[in-house]
């Protein structure tokens, strides 16, 4: 089976959430970050630029909660409990500790911000 026939099969078994009718909707932080809860998931949503990313709310090594992190100057989230420091895009750890953080695509629509769960 090939990588993109992977990913069709996976996209699938894809639900798209709606967040928020609209991006300004969502109250993010200084650092462009917000927390968000439902569909039973805790996200982190992450505003970088004019891009809007998600994650999973707690760091994968302590269970600190991103939002209450930061973007460094590189849009590199960086955990508030031990500055572990995370890809954004694809949730690699980039400060060398070995753990990925499960990231969530993101797409906005006409008719509202969607998650794909």
């Amino acid at each position: 089976m090939t990588y993109e026939k992977t990913l069709m099969n996976c996209n699938d078994n894809m639900q798209w959430i709606k967040i928020a009718e609209h991006v300004n909707e969502i109250h993010f932080n200084t650092s462009g970050l917000a927390e968000w809860s439902g569909a039973g998931k805790k996200l982190c949503i992450i505003k970088h630029g004019e891009e809007i990313h998600a994650c999973t709310a707690k760091c994968p090594h302590a269970g600190g909660k991103l939002a209450e992190g930061y973007l460094d100057a590189f849009g590199q989230l960086i955990c508030p409990l031990h500055r572990y420091k995370f890809n954004i895009t694809n949730g690699r750890n980039v400060s060398g500790e070995g753990y990925f953080l499960k990231v969530y695509p993101v797409e906005i629509r006409e008719d509202g911000l969607f998650i794909g769960i």
